[in-house]
């Protein structure tokens, strides 16, 4: 069964043909952040997470997809480097798996966190399952709520140290918590731009 709806694509490598397209794109743009840094490379991560959203993929879909590419043993090429023509394979980690649909599932939170639709998704499946959204929507809306009502692109860490206490009674450590914030304020400002771009 297909977990995305497929639809004609002019992108250069039909990322959107099929669910597995779609997770090894998301999975080497993920790598991609965290061998290079964020900044456009989370931002194109990010693109492509909501294009997911839009298509109609799930969390646990595209997990699955990734689990059997990394079950299978398949090596994922790393997206090529402007101009250089080195090209790096290797194997799926399954922590690497996790931690990308982590990602992608806080991206999904984030966008149902917004006042008004601003993502149309052609699925009426939920793009989360009912565990991942409670464990998550509380910490994204907390920040979508800064960023709306009082135009913030940064929160104190300890705030969602201790909403992810609340929720499941232990926080990360605050470079991760920074990052995930990072995360769901880049997604804010990727699908619903509040300030003029400089």
């Amino acid at each position: 069964m297909l977990q995305c709806r497929s639809h004609d694509s002019n992108s250069p490598d039909d990322d959107y043909h099929s669910s597995r397209n779609i997770a090894i794109s998301l999975f080497r743009r993920y790598r991609n952040v965290i061998d290079r840094g964020g900044g456009d490379n989370l931002k194109e991560f990010i693109s492509a997470g909501v294009n997911a959203y839009a298509v109609g993929c799930t969390e646990e879909g595209l997990r699955k997809e990734l689990t059997a590419i990394r079950e299978s043993g398949v090596e994922i090429e790393a997206l090529q480097n402007y101009g250089g023509s080195t090209s790096v394979k290797s194997k799926i980690l399954a922590e690497e798996v996790d931690e990308c649909i982590l990602w992608l599932s806080i991206i999904f939170i984030t966008i149902l966190c917004t006042p008004q639709p601003t993502i149309v998704r052609w699925s009426s499946t939920p793009p989360v399952s009912d565990d991942i959204r409670l464990q998550w929507k509380g910490f994204c809306a907390v920040i979508a709520n800064a960023y709306y009502m009082r135009g913030m692109a940064w929160l104190p860490v300890k705030t969602l140290q201790l909403e992810q206490m609340a929720v499941s009674g232990c926080a990360e450590e605050p470079s991760v918590v920074a990052s995930r914030m990072r995360l769901v304020f880049s997604t804010l400002e990727v699908v619903s731009p509040q300030w003029p771009r400089v």
